[in-house]
């Protein structure tokens, strides 16, 4: 069974992000869900992203990490949206990942200053017209990810919300979420 860090996104660490870890819990994985935000839930996205914007990303970066710090190598790091910061930032310059789980965000692994890292296998998962993922990049970033690293994979659901996988968001979409969900728990299989 894998260990996986799961990062929440920017309305905090919701019920829905709990739900999410509770079914990886359930099929035998451990995962740990982090609190960036200590505490704090934000009923829009607007008001959470604003609210990363007042710690500053770099300061929810530092809390990802800081995280991590007493767990052990060999973790397979998950984000959704915002939560792909830390993730995939652990996931190239931590020794040891297993993997990396990116929903809803990819970013360009230059970006993060470094390049993915050789043998640690990677899934994008996101829908095909959310705006957040197409419209800024992560699209672009995600499917260069793929033709660049042999272990990536891109999976585009059909539909255009942003945080589909959170149960307790208007955006929720339980068919595309339950698909992902099966392939979340097959990639963690192998590791």
């Amino acid at each position: 069974m894998a260990e996986v860090v799961l990062f929440h996104h920017a309305h905090g660490l919701t019920p829905g992000v709990v739900a999410l870890a509770e079914v990886l819990r359930e099929q035998g994985h451990t995962v740990h869900t982090p609190d960036l935000y200590e505490g704090r839930v934000f009923e829009s996205l607007e008001e959470g992203v604003a609210h990363a914007g007042r710690i500053g990303f770099d300061e929810v970066v530092s809390r990802g990490v800081s995280s991590v710090q007493g767990l052990p190598a060999g973790l397979v790091y998950a984000g959704l949206s915002l939560g792909v910061l830390p993730a995939q930032t652990l996931a190239q310059t931590r020794p040891g990942a297993r993997g990396a789980l990116l929903l809803h965000s990819c970013v360009p692994p230059a970006e993060l200053g470094t390049a993915w890292p050789e043998g640690v296998p990677v899934q994008v998962h996101a829908m095909d017209a959310d705006p957040y993922f197409v419209d800024e990049g992560d699209i672009d970033a995600a499917r260069d990810l793929v033709s660049e690293v042999p272990e990536a994979e891109l999976f585009l659901y059909p539909g255009d919300q942003h945080l589909f996988t959170d149960s307790s968001l208007p955006g929720y979409d339980a068919a595309a979420s339950a698909l992902l969900t099966q392939r979340l728990l097959g990639f963690l299989a192998g590791r």
